[in-house]
């Protein structure tokens, strides 16, 4: 079909008008609702009008076809009539749910937003003091995904990070280092610091900067920090006896480690084990973001088909604890550049899988292989079945389960052509299958994964974090299982 110059640039306008209408709703919401608005998981809120258009045109990796922002217009303008309590609703499925029955707009919302309409902004979560202990390349995406999220101060508040002192201009490099990244972009947002009071100001948010060597001596009660969730995104210390420094702090309550832990911590998988989480645990693991990225997906192919065995090998991008030119590193291979190398190691997720999915206990091996790339990483699962299948079986039931089962915050689901590993800089999901990668032979299936190990992974330990703290948002529409 021949398209018009004049008429392609219309259309673009008469579009972009309509992006522009739905920046004020989706900060209303927002900001007097406590309603956070996305795109199949890509949150709205303090998007620009092409950001939003690119976040319609995106949705055709999922529905085949880009989402009309004719049809989702009308929706904000019908939520922002409802005056709505808080929650978290997905624009593109409550659509798709609405296109699937017969009747008007205003009656379909009313029906399926029925237990928040007229709330207006109420919120019945409690607010949770955060503490990050530790600010490097996970502390950081944290920060910006609790800024994001801050809403109306309840739920999961920021409240400090603690860092050791660097240098006499710490606190303004960090704050840079928060400002400006070189994998996932800027802040979205503006930063202020101030140096005589040891705190940056990101987006409304008040951040208290600890210096502190020793995790066991910080004083959170003379910040105003009581009962804290503190997150060690540091590493150091990976079981319950290191972990415990941190109970012996004044006002903390739980910890949570963002790696897998040793001994009889629990390691939870966002999606697979978090029901697991008592109030009694003081402290849990996220366990890795390999871990995280197989799991939900191991789960489901083992419930469908049964898995017998497998290996996972996984293409991970190099982390900080490599080398940047050939040097000492008391781990194998790991000396040598990151940079001009893929680097052999070995993965403990192949057998932390089972600590959240204890059926697969004994049943996978595993390898890793570090290569020059800062962000995104590759599982490929090779697996033994228990039942024949096709790939056309396995692809549409990971499709439909990235669609509309319970772990579609863990799982997506692409097949385009084209895509690469940059491509997934910045995805919210723990994994995404790649179905034109598939290959299936009778019992023999091999899937491909791609997960951003940086930020997806920190996506599941905010998760992991709502529901240690109790304060994970409502979910609208509401699975269909």
């Amino acid at each position: 079909m021949t398209v018009n110059p004049d008429t392609a640039y219309s259309s673009w306008a008469k579009r972009e008008a309509m992006a522009e209408a739905m920046i004020p709703l989706v900060g209303q919401l927002y900001r007097e609702n406590n309603v956070i608005t996305s795109v199949y998981g890509r949150s709205l809120i303090n998007q620009s009008v092409v950001d939003l258009l690119k976040a319609h045109r995106w949705a055709r990796q999922i529905d085949e076809v880009e989402l009309p922002i004719e049809e989702t217009l009308p929706l904000l303008q019908g939520l922002s009539r409802l005056e709505l309590g808080a929650a978290s609703i997905d624009l593109a499925k409550l659509n798709q749910r609405f296109k699937t029955q017969q009747g008007e707009l205003d009656a379909f919302l009313r029906a399926e937003l029925a237990e928040l309409i007229d709330q207006r902004g109420r919120d019945d979560r409690r607010s949770t003091d955060v503490v990050l202990y530790g600010f490097g390349r996970i502390g950081r995406l944290l920060a910006r995904i609790l800024i994001e999220h801050s809403g109306g101060g309840n739920g999961l508040r920021l409240r400090a990070i603690v860092v050791r002192r660097g240098s006499e201009q710490d606190l303004v490099k960090r704050a840079s280092l928060l400002r400006r990244d070189s994998v996932h972009g800027p802040f979205n947002g503006t930063i202020t610091v101030d140096q005589r009071n040891n705190t940056i100001l990101a987006n409304g948010t008040l951040i208290q900067v600890i210096y502190a060597d020793n995790p066991a001596a910080v004083n959170y009660t003379a910040y105003g920090i009581s009962d804290a969730l503190v997150v060690d995104n540091t590493g150091r210390w990976r079981d319950a006896d290191g972990l415990a420094q941190h109970l012996q702090s004044q006002g903390v309550a739980r910890v949570l480690l963002t790696a897998p832990g040793k001994g009889d911590l629990k390691n939870i998988v966002h999606g697979i084990n978090h029901a697991t989480i008592s109030e009694s645990d003081r402290i849990i693991t996220a366990a890795s973001c390999t871990t995280n990225a197989i799991t939900p997906v191991l789960k489901v192919i083992n419930d469908k088909f049964g898995i017998v065995h497998g290996h996972v090998e996984t293409v991970h991008s190099f982390t900080n604890d490599q080398n940047l030119t050939d040097n000492f590193h008391k781990g194998d291979r790991r000396g040598r550049s990151a940079a001009l190398n893929m680097v052999l190691t070995e993965t403990g997720a192949a057998k932390a899988v089972a600590k959240a999915l204890p059926e697969l206990l004994g049943k996978l091996t595993g390898n890793s292989i570090r290569v020059p790339t800062p962000d995104v990483s590759m599982a490929i699962l090779n697996l033994n079945l228990e039942k024949e299948t096709t790939k056309d079986e396995v692809n549409n039931y990971l499709r439909e389960i990235s669609l509309h089962s319970e772990l579609h915050r863990q799982i997506d689901y692409i097949d385009s052509p084209e895509v690469v590993s940059t491509d997934f800089v910045g995805s919210r999901r723990a994994g995404i299958v790649d179905g034109l990668a598939t290959i299936s032979t009778g019992k023999n299936l091999v899937l491909y994964l791609w997960y951003d190990n940086e930020f997806g992974y920190s996506c599941q330990v905010v998760r992991v974090m709502e529901e240690m703290a109790g304060v994970h948002p409502r979910t609208f529409p509401r699975s269909s299982d």
